[in-house]
């Protein structure tokens, strides 16, 4: 089965912020993904540069981008422009905030 966008999309769901309790999906910190043969690229965010939780979901994404990437380079990288805030999260992290 090929890497597409919509399969790492689909695993970046699985990685959770554990100070929230949210995915990174959902939360709109996956600013971008770009799919090629030999490299899987992701761009994303945290909500703050100064997350202490940062490197940790940086990990997590990579493991669970390797799992539907086999053999492929993948790279997480943290972007901090646009800066992330709440209009970036989905309508269901919306409402699990009550907001």
């Amino acid at each position: 089965m090929s890497t597409t966008e919509e399969r790492v999309r689909a695993a970046l769901r699985a990685v959770i912020d554990p100070e929230v309790g949210m995915n990174a999906v959902d939360l709109g910190l996956v600013y971008g993904i770009e799919v090629t043969p030999q490299r899987v690229h992701v761009r994303m965010t945290m909500t703050t540069p100064a997350c202490p939780m940062g490197s940790y979901i940086a990990d997590q994404a990579r493991e669970a981008v390797a799992g539907v990437a086999p053999g492929g380079e993948v790279r997480i990288e943290l972007v901090w422009d646009p800066p992330w805030d709440a209009s970036m999260m989905s309508p269901e992290a919306k409402k699990n905030f009550g907001w």
